[in-house]
């Protein structure tokens, strides 16, 4: 597919991503089926993770940063027992420990200890940077490598199931927790050891209880209805931010705003980010509201493109 054949397509889609691809390879696939000119995702799920991943394309590329930054409920099966190179069921076993005597009790007290705000260093294994570069690179050539411990926020934590070496758990987290690493500092914790064997995104807010769709579906609607049934089923802008107030602004306003000038806020717009329309009802900017004004820090340019 050539550049020109690519369009000035805009929205979010949900995802169902696949086993064995990483986010940006699963990316790519749909950006090609879309002919989207510009895409990204928001937040990577591993090759051996599933789930919910919201790609943004077009002017919806500008809300990815907002998103990284949600909340995030995952289902994960750890591996008692086995640690690995990676943390995770892709890595090769380098250690194996006899399993402890566990009840269910013991292992919920124990979970309830990596709720709140805690300190967690992730894989080595992991796209963080270092010295200008990511740590799974300087990993893979044998350097020595430690990922800088950091803060993470886990909301809630659940034991789902217990079956002999297998913990299934609910994960409620916040951005840059690593379900992983939890994985392994439990084990550790246990005594015995722990990676993690299998992982599914369940949601990412604002889209609790949105429905995905797979690869798979994407490509019999594309071969069956055509690019533009793949159109249909992006979500526009204003769903990504249902909590940030919307202020639909005059026509002389919108072009005030287009334009870069300040613009005196409503008595009732309380501080904080917003989504500003015209009065079409078609997003025009992110804009905080801040000392009485609104201050624009993304505005949305839409062309001709679909979305």
């Amino acid at each position: 597919m050539s550049v020109a054949e690519f369009h000035p397509i805009h929205g979010v889609l949900l995802l169902d991503k696949p086993l064995g691809l990483s986010s940006s390879q699963a990316l790519q696939r749909v950006r090609r089926m879309l002919a989207a000119a510009k895409g990204g995702h928001t937040g990577a799920l591993d090759p051996c993770a599933t789930g919910m991943l919201p790609l943004c394309f077009g002017e919806a590329t500008k809300l990815a940063g907002v998103l990284l930054g949600e909340r995030k409920v995952y289902h994960a099966v750890c591996r008692l027992g086995q640690v690995t190179s990676t943390d995770d069921v892709e890595g090769v076993v380098i250690r194996e420990c006899p399993l402890p005597s566990l009840d269910d009790a013991s292992i919920d007290a124990l979970l309830q200890e990596f709720v709140g705000r805690i300190s967690q260093v992730p894989p080595i294994y992991s796209a963080l940077k270092q010295q200008g570069q990511p740590l799974y690179r300087r990993a893979r050539r044998g350097e020595a490598v430690r990922a800088p411990q950091r803060q993470v926020e886990v909301h809630a934590l659940r034991l789902l199931q217990h079956h002999e070496d297998r913990l299934t758990l609910e994960v409620e987290c916040g951005a840059g927790f690593y379900v992983r690493a939890l994985a392994r500092d439990l084990g550790e914790r246990l005594g015995c050891g722990a990676h993690l064997a299998a992982l599914r995104r369940l949601w990412v807010a604002p889209f609790q209880g949105q429905s995905m769709i797979g690869l798979d579906t994407l490509e019999q609607m594309l071969l069956r209805d055509g690019r533009e049934a793949l159109w249909a089923r992006l979500r526009p802008i204003e769903d990504a931010v249902p909590h940030w107030p919307h202020w639909t602004l005059s026509a002389a306003d919108s072009l005030a705003i287009s334009h870069g000038r300040a613009l005196a806020a409503p008595a009732a717009a309380a501080p904080g980010p917003c989504l500003l329309m015209d009065p079409g009802g078609r997003a025009l900017a992110m804009a905080e509201v801040l000392e009485g004004q609104f201050k624009v820090s993304r505005g949305f340019h839409w062309g001709q493109g679909t979305g």
